[in-house]
């Protein structure tokens, strides 16, 4: 053999094999086998792949849902022998697939907490530079009713005997809970504000809020309304406004069977 030669038979690459036809078509037998070997057929998912895996021989892969096994895949190993038309099942096993051992991307503590997220026994502790509040003495939105030095009189009582809340609403967490509110449910733009036959602030139910949000807010005092205990907005509204009267305030009862109100005294000769 010449040194050419020699050089091609070490050069040369492995053959890729060729997907046997009846082998791809076994999608069915190997789907069965899966099933089986899982014991419970929710955890077998759709049929993702089939690859070759030498002469006769290929591997369907199938997605299992298993909350357990999120991103694993069911493999199902079929071959068929020389000249044989039937295909059968060599193995089956559950491999973890490109991202199934990989942990998640971190997400910081701070920003996986949502709206609403603070349940029962749950502690949430405030930042110290929450821009939704300030300092307590600065005695928040009304500190613009306060004289000069009668503020500056209070922050230091306040100071001195730790009265008051250690802090309070900003303008700026003011501005943000108003912008929320007006997208909420309890806002203008629903379709139940929409229908309504008139705002809240016209209804005897609203209760208006003090301070600087009472401009725009209130709370819903009708039990029959989908807004009861919640925040809503003056230019909100709902079927159950005060101003719908009936037009009959009690239906007319029909006359007793047996009369319990009025007594006469029976006279006996």
């Amino acid at each position: 053999m010449s040194e050419m030669t020699e050089q091609k038979t070490r050069t040369r690459r492995p053959r890729a094999p060729k997907l046997d036809p009846a082998c791809a078509e076994a999608v069915d037998l190997a789907r069965s086998a899966a099933l089986e070997a899982a014991s419970v057929t929710q955890t077998v998912g759709d049929h993702l792949a089939v690859v070759p895996e030498a002469d006769r021989v290929a591997t369907h892969y199938f997605a299992s849902t298993h909350p357990g096994y999120r991103g694993w895949r069911w493999a199902v190993t079929v071959v068929r022998a020389s000249r044989a038309k039937k295909v059968t099942v060599d193995e089956v096993v559950l491999l973890p697939g490109d991202d199934a051992i990989l942990a998640p991307e971190w997400v910081p503590w701070a920003d996986r907490i949502e709206a609403g997220d603070v349940a029962p026994g749950v502690l949430m502790p405030t930042p110290d530079d929450d821009p939704r509040l300030e300092p307590g003495y600065t005695a928040g939105e009304f500190a613009k009713d306060l004289e000069p030095a009668e503020a500056s009189a209070m922050r230091a009582v306040v100071a001195e005997l730790g009265l008051g809340r250690e802090r309070v609403l900003s303008a700026f967490g003011r501005d943000e809970a108003a912008e929320r509110w007006l997208e909420s449910e309890g806002g203008p733009e629903t379709d139940l504000a929409r229908q309504a036959p008139a705002n809240c602030v016209s209804c005897g139910y609203f209760l208006r809020l003090s301070g600087s949000m009472g401009v725009l807010f209130g709370a819903c005092a009708n039990e029959y309304s989908p807004s009861d205990r919640q925040v809503v907005s003056i230019d909100h509204g709902c079927g159950g406004h005060s101003d719908v009267v009936a037009p009959e305030r009690s239906a007319e009862l029909p006359a007793p069977i047996w009369d319990t109100i009025n007594t006469e005294e029976a006279l006996f000769d």
